[in-house]
């Protein structure tokens, strides 16, 4: 039987978040110091990443120490280094000769340039930062919210950043047996988010009177112009955790039917203007079945994104499923 359980009872690895909330923008990172087996599936046309060939089956390596998810578009992919520094320092990687160790370390950043200041990314001291808040009570410092990747997180953006919502990052997690399975997602879509539970509506695009919504899709439907710009970058990015036992290669398609928790959950997802990204990650030594796994994993997600937007507060304007009212 299912059972909800904490992100935070997945042994094996470490969550850490650090943000500055006044430049509306931050980073999450996924610590394994021992190495962690690690796939990817990126769906969307515009992805900012550091290190995805890595988990290319083909790829040599069997295993990575961190991933860190962030802001700032590519910009903020110099917050790796912050997190190679902190794993280097404690001698964790991939042992190359005597006494070196590369770690290795993948990332996947959202756009969140136009929230608060552009000119403030995540950056090499904010990805140690990660690191070291990853340390606070054994399990790290995570939260669901305006914290860490989801700090400048935005949802519901087609027309324009007048009309959107502020949303963040969210986590869910279950367990069958020995078995769990659980997601972290930082969401930062184009399109509107949807309870894949009801099929209801519960963050995205405004009305023009801020008071109700209005359908993304319907109005993309409204015309059948190409669209050179949509106005800002998105992508929704997140990592899938299990601790049963997997190589790359079934991480990879278990991070591709994780997948399933974006489409059920955001319409329209995996457009040209989003980078939506899913990692997925094995810290664990638990048999279990790649198709079970996977369906579990887009429920996760699914509940994840709800958990995102519902902890979402109000921030730089932008309306909070928390404290917005629809009339």
């Amino acid at each position: 039987m299912k059972k909800e359980i904490s992100i935070k009872e997945i042994k094996g690895i470490r969550i850490g978040q650090a943000e500055n909330a006044e430049a509306g923008t931050g980073c999450t990172v996924f610590l394994s110091e021992k190495g962690m087996a690690a796939g990817l599936d990126v769906r969307g046309g515009g992805p900012a990443s550091r290190e995805s060939e890595l988990l290319n089956p083909l790829a040599a390596a069997q295993a990575i120490h961190g991933i860190l998810l962030a802001g700032g578009s590519a910009f903020g992919l110099g917050g790796a280094d912050g997190v190679m520094k902190y794993l280097e320092e404690r001698g964790i990687g991939f042992e190359v000769g005597p006494s070196l160790k590369v770690p290795l370390v993948c990332q996947a950043d959202l756009f969140d340039l136009t929230v608060g200041d552009p000119h403030i990314r995540p950056d090499k001291a904010m990805g140690y930062e990660a690191c070291i808040n990853a340390e606070k009570d054994g399990t790290g410092n995570y939260r669901d919210g305006n914290y860490g990747a989801g700090c400048g997180a935005t949802v519901g953006k087609f027309a324009g950043m007048d009309y959107c919502m502020k949303s963040g990052i969210g986590s869910y997690a279950l367990q069958i047996g020995e078995l769990q399975v659980g997601a972290v997602v930082a969401v930062n879509a184009l399109g509107d988010i949807y309870d894949w539970k009801t099929g209801q509506k519960i963050a995205g695009l405004l009305a023009e009177n801020k008071k109700s919504f209005r359908s993304t899709e319907e109005l993309m439907y409204a015309s059948t112009k190409v669209v050179e710009n949509k106005f800002t970058g998105n992508t929704t990015i997140g990592v899938v955790l299990t601790n049963g036992k997997f190589h790359k290669t079934s991480l990879c398609k278990i991070a591709g039917m994780a997948h399933d928790g974006f489409a059920r959950s955001i319409r329209p997802v995996h457009t040209s203007a989003d980078g939506d990204s899913i990692y997925a990650v094995s810290v664990g030594d638990v048999s279990a079945d790649q198709d079970l796994v996977g369906t579990l994993a887009g429920e996760v997600m699914s509940e994840a994104i709800i958990r995102a937007v519902e902890s979402a507060e109000s921030a730089y304007g932008y309306p909070g499923l928390g404290s917005w009212k629809m009339e």
